[in-house]
């Protein structure tokens, strides 16, 4: 730390540390989503097939999830404000790399880098937060830093779009300049390094394993709605591929001394528990932004920065609850906010089940509030939960775990929504079609048949483009039903939550703030 830093009030420090974990939570959140809008017009730009502007998403993803496996290992190793350090300068750094491309083959490169610089900020940054407030201000910083990871991807969407559509797909990645700059200089200045453990060796053989475990799963997931699915033999390859690749990672590290994922963790019960919600927190939050988004702009015919504005509105019901999440901790207990949480998510399910073509932009906000308050009500207890009772030694790793998790639940989601909407589109396309013969009398009435010739081709048009339209309504409100059923099967779960009022196990250093130390 700098002489600045250390002449510095704690508090003030604190709450530049603070700052700076939240600037790097927040460009890695948004950066999961923000260039998705963009894509069509890099498309363009850079002279690229609709397959090869995919991979500009597929890379960073696939990058990201293998390199989230190791950050453990490597801030314990080598300095935990070291590597975050490295991290937000390599991210800044391919971040303008990725705005200078000039063709296809750089930009896939370029993200490949931003997803491995990218992969370290959410998990680190939590790691500082937890180690900077004490186990009584735990809640509230969770809290805050849980507003970066929720609102992030939230709000990726109006923001790529914003940007793209006033200045170009350039600006999505320039926005990263300023802050990556701004968060290196105070984490160099107010941010202390941890004790290096350089007796650690790396296991390389469990980190290929999971790597190509990771890595083929990521794949699958994201290019099986492209190719097919099982009908490719590419998927059949991927999915073969990381079978094996976890197949081998369990068999080494259940039977090495020391393996590259430290299993204790998984010996904490809270910790558990908070593994298992945040993989449905993955699969809910990003499978319902999956869907939303493309159900306003096809159907309802709203522009990219209207339907951006409306699921916006969700991330003010997240930061509601966010605010208010600590306060609630200090008089509830949290397996039973997360059980509030999970409820209240499945209510706004259930009515997105009714919604249809004439659904009005005030039950849309409406909803989007609610289904916010719900999300934060389970996002700020369960981080809390899965760190309230776990080891310091064990912290850095278990964040990573977490940040994967949530990830792969996040892929999970995105790829189970989109190939059961296309499913159901088609399959309610036929079931629809199969009812349009020349003995249906609602083709004969005249208001019908004078505005749909079926003689013509453009009749045959518009009666085939008014039975798709259909076809796809009933898949979104499938879907959404699918997500309703999944969120109430998970409130079950909250059994595995222990109780938080009294934790015995945790060690004394868990009641000091490590950053002031």
């Amino acid at each position: 730390m700098s002489p600045a830093g250390a002449t510095m009030a704690p508090t003030s420090r604190r709450m530049l540390i603070t700052a700076c974990a939240m600037t790097a939570t927040i460009m890695q959140a948004l950066d999961t989503t923000i260039a998705n809008v963009a894509l069509p017009y890099m498309q363009g730009s850079l002279s690229a097939s609709l397959d090869q502007i995919n991979w500009v998403l597929t890379s960073y993803i696939v990058a990201a999830a293998i390199m989230t496996a190791p950050i453990g290992w490597l801030a314990d190793r080598f300095g935990r404000k070291k590597l975050f350090i490295i991290c937000v300068a390599g991210f800044t750094a391919a971040s303008l790399l990725c705005a200078l491309a000039q063709n296809i083959e750089q930009m896939v490169l370029f993200r490949l880098l931003q997803g491995m610089a990218g992969a370290a900020l959410v998990p680190l940054s939590q790691a500082v937060m937890l180690d900077s407030y004490s186990l009584q201000e735990r809640s509230k910083a969770m809290a805050i830093w849980g507003m970066g990871v929720m609102l992030g991807p939230i709000m990726g969407p109006t923001l790529g779009a914003w940007l793209t559509d006033n200045y170009s797909w350039h600006w999505v990645f320039l926005i990263n300049l300023p802050i990556g700059v701004l968060t290196v200089a105070g984490m160099i200045l107010f941010m202390e390094e941890t004790k290096k453990q350089e007796h650690l060796i790396f296991d390389w053989f469990g980190f290929i394993a999971l790597a190509i475990g990771i890595g083929s799963l990521q794949l699958m997931l994201d290019r099986g709605e492209q190719v097919g699915w099982f009908g490719a033999r590419e998927i059949w390859v991927e999915a073969i591929v990381s079978a094996a690749g976890f197949y081998y990672f369990f068999a080494h590290s259940l039977t090495t001394p020391r393996p590259f994922v430290n299993f204790e963790m998984f010996r904490d019960r809270n910790f558990v528990s908070g593994c298992v919600f945040m993989l449905v927190i993955g699969v809910v939050l990003f499978g319902t932004m999956a869907l939303v988004t493309p159900f306003m702009q096809n159907l309802l015919g709203y522009p990219i920065q209207t339907a951006g504005f409306l699921l916006g509105t969700r991330g003010v019901g997240t930061l509601l609850t966010m605010m208010a999440a600590p306060r609630l901790m200090r008089m509830i207990e949290p397996r039973y906010l997360i059980l509030g949480g999970l409820l209240i998510t499945a209510a706004t399910l259930y009515e997105m089940t009714g919604w249809s073509l004439d659904v009005q932009q005030t039950t849309i906000v409406v909803t989007n509030v609610a289904q916010g308050i719900g999300l934060g009500l389970l996002f700020v207890p369960v981080t809390s939960v899965a760190f309230t009772t776990l080891p310091g030694t064990l912290r850095n790793g278990a964040t990573s775990m977490t940040t994967l998790l949530r990830n792969i639940g996040s892929s999970i989601g995105i790829s189970m929504m989109i190939a059961n909407l296309t499913s159901k589109t088609t399959t309610m396309h036929e079931t629809i079609g199969a009812t349009v013969t020349p003995f249906n009398d609602a083709l004969q009435m005249p208001d019908v048949a004078a505005n749909l010739n079926l003689a013509t081709d453009t009749g045959k048009a518009m009666l085939d483009g008014i039975i798709t339209q259909q076809a796809a309504l009933i898949a979104y409100l499938n879907d959404f039903k699918l997500l309703m059923v999944l969120t109430l099967l998970t409130v079950p779960l909250v059994m595995l939550i222990g109780t938080t009022k009294k934790p015995t196990n945790a060690p004394k250093e868990e009641e000091v703030i490590h950053a002031m130390d």
